[in-house]
């Protein structure tokens, strides 16, 4: 395993400074983490590569700009991620939309937004501790780490939570469904 450690505080110090020798070796011991941030954040092994060439450049040429010699890490974190979204953006628009053909009825739309309705109100429905669980990792997408983490919970609790929320919901909406098969399968 390549070691992940940033380079060390008075070399970044040297580098905000000016000391030429001290940007090389900064940009040099970034390299390996700021591929890493790329590899994980971007969509394509090239857009990764560029992203991460990308962030060494801004490193180089604005090291003195950064505010506090001990937040290289997020500092370059964010600049590969702002410049992975700004890749995915571009790739986006340079994409033409795809032909509006099947134009939805009004009737489709409207059972589109019932069945909103329905899920929002199964999701009321629950115990908070379950509807906390549930919105933090299906709805806002946090990793069930974090999610276990930011309600003080172990990974087995949150999972355990969560597992209830989406069977009880399931079961709402099955329940409130009048073509649903008996037994709950569809």
């Amino acid at each position: 395993m390549a070691d992940s450690a940033w380079p060390s505080e008075q070399l970044v110090v040297a580098a905000q400074r000016g000391d030429v020798d001290s940007i090389a070796a900064l940009v040099s011991g970034s390299h390996p983490n700021v591929q890493r941030f790329a590899h994980s954040l971007c969509a394509t092994p090239e857009d990764a590569e560029d992203a991460a060439q990308e962030a060494l450049i801004i490193l180089y040429r604005k090291i003195g700009m950064l505010r506090a010699s001990g937040a290289l890490a997020s500092w370059m974190f964010r600049i590969v991620r702002n410049e992975c979204l700004r890749r995915a953006r571009t790739m986006m628009r340079g994409h033409p939309p795809l032909p509006d053909t099947a134009v939805d009825s009004a009737e489709d739309e409207a059972l589109r937004r019932l069945d909103a309705s329905r899920v929002a109100a199964a999701v009321a429905a629950l115990p908070p501790d379950q509807r906390r669980v549930l919105i933090m990792r299906d709805v806002q997408g946090h990793s069930g780490r974090m999610v276990a983490d930011a309600l003080g919970l172990s990974t087995a609790a949150m999972k355990s939570r969560l597992h209830r929320a989406r069977a009880a919901v399931r079961h709402t909406l099955r329940a409130a469904t009048p073509d649903s098969p008996p037994g709950g399968k569809p």
